[in-house]
């Protein structure tokens, strides 16, 4: 499961909700810390980049990185990773630096794919489990 979060060429195959008809473009994951992500998408014929740095960096038990394209009201992601009966549990946590950037998120409408995203990362992790050293989500 960790891997599906560090590797570019598996991030690329689950992260982008297929619903939302967006492509991406481009995936640059430099998983250390102070390494730099930058993921680009073409959004209606106009690329739309995001971007930030690893701050943590926790082989196959934790991911935090913050999301510096919003500028100061980015919010810093954690993503931990918690081996339970054979099974992965994965915990998303968004960290906004104030209540009015976090409802800015959240009236974005950023978030309301995630449950298609987490599927598709699901099928990544079915299809591609063996290969990824991991057991199913």
């Amino acid at each position: 499961m960790f891997e599906a979060f560090t590797k570019a060429e598996l991030f690329a195959r689950w992260w982008v909700p297929k619903s939302l008809g967006l492509s991406l473009l481009s995936c640059d994951l430099d998983v250390r810390v102070g390494g730099m992500y930058r993921l680009v998408f073409d959004h209606s014929g106009k690329p739309m980049a995001f971007f930030g740095t690893y701050i943590e960096v926790t082989p196959h038990t934790r991911l935090a990185w913050t999301n510096e394209e919003g500028g100061e009201g980015g919010a810093v992601t954690t993503v931990t990773f918690e081996e339970k009966a054979g099974k992965t549990l994965l915990v998303l946590h968004e960290l906004y630096p104030s209540r009015e950037a976090r409802d800015a998120g959240l009236a974005s409408g950023a978030y309301d794919a995630m449950p298609e995203t987490f599927e598709q990362l699901d099928e990544l992790v079915v299809t591609a489990g063996a290969s990824l050293g991991t057991p199913h989500a």
